[in-house]
């Protein structure tokens, strides 16, 4: 897979997402946002683990002590990214959530010069400001005062930033995308079921409500969208993936406002042609320096 491959599935992943928004939403209507957590994930891991059993197959790393210590911290960074981002939502609006959500574009890069000593392509920084700026005009180019929910939100983005830089370099040490996958929707859902039956009642009558919700976000948003993420992040770095997954706001604020009628302001217009340029240049700059080395 070239990275030009791997960038076009985190788009599609982002995409996914930013339905997400709208069904995580929508759910709290009827059901507690750690048993929606649980439920989610739950099913993710159950449609993942035929592949993942094939794909253990056919895999020439073995697994050691040390890859399931790294699959249990990025299940519970996962899970500290789900909780906050669903509980968040409770008092946030899904543009405000897709917004500050975006904001691990900033975090990934710092977490890899701070953490892992890997100081990322030039362009990275200015793209990644970019996609920001354009994810804020995206918002209106002004947030609601702050809510609890928006705090939480930023919490979130910290935990999205440490399962995507965690993400990348296991994936990339074991070459096994599908169980990374599986096992961190595994320990995201025990973790959330077993939150949920500590501080949440749940019916019948409350899963069948939002069943929908769940399903679409179970199978698509958690199976088929992290799955996509784990794969391409073995064709592409950790900053390069932030910015193409930041387009999730992008996805998410237009489906907010076709779905539930939450409008998008004349400045969001001005940030979506931000967020292009910001992932055309993140793309483009590195492969015509690369070109040129070649060519010399």
């Amino acid at each position: 897979m070239t990275r030009v491959q791997a960038n076009l599935l985190l788009l599609l992943a982002a995409a996914i997402w930013g339905g997400g928004f709208v069904a995580q939403s929508t759910a709290m209507k009827a059901i507690g946002p750690f048993w929606f957590i649980g439920l989610r994930f739950a099913i993710a891991a159950l449609a993942t683990l035929p592949f993942t059993l094939l794909e253990a197959r056919k895999a020439k790393i073995a697994t050691s002590r040390r890859h399931l210590g790294l699959y249990l911290l990025i299940g519970l960074a996962l899970f500290g990214g789900a909780s906050t981002q669903q509980i968040g939502l409770q008092t946030t609006t899904v543009t405000n959530s897709s917004f500050i959500t975006g904001l691990y574009v900033i975090f990934v890069p710092l977490i890899a010069v701070l953490f892992l000593r890997r100081s990322p392509h030039w362009i990275i920084w200015p793209g990644a400001i970019m996609a920001v700026a354009g994810i804020y005009l995206l918002s209106g180019g002004q947030l609601s005062a702050l809510t609890a929910g928006d705090l939480l939100t930023v919490v979130c983005a910290i935990f999205w930033s440490i399962q995507i830089t965690l993400a990348g370099t296991t994936v990339g040490e074991t070459g096994r995308p599908l169980a990374l996958s599986n096992a961190q929707f595994a320990v995201t859902a025990v973790c959330a079921l077993f939150a949920a039956a500590m501080s949440e009642s749940i019916s019948l009558e409350d899963i069948s409500m939002a069943a929908p919700e769940i399903l679409y976000v179970g199978l698509f948003s958690s199976g088929v969208a992290f799955v996509l993420q784990v794969v391409a992040q073995r064709y592409t770095t950790p900053s390069q993936a932030a910015i193409f997954l930041s387009a999730e706001a992008l996805f998410g604020a237009t489906l907010a406002a076709l779905l539930l009628g939450e409008s998008m302001p004349a400045p969001g217009y001005a940030g979506c042609a931000l967020m292009f340029i910001a992932m055309l240049v993140v793309e483009l700059v590195p492969e015509l320096a690369r070109r040129r080395r070649q060519t010399a």
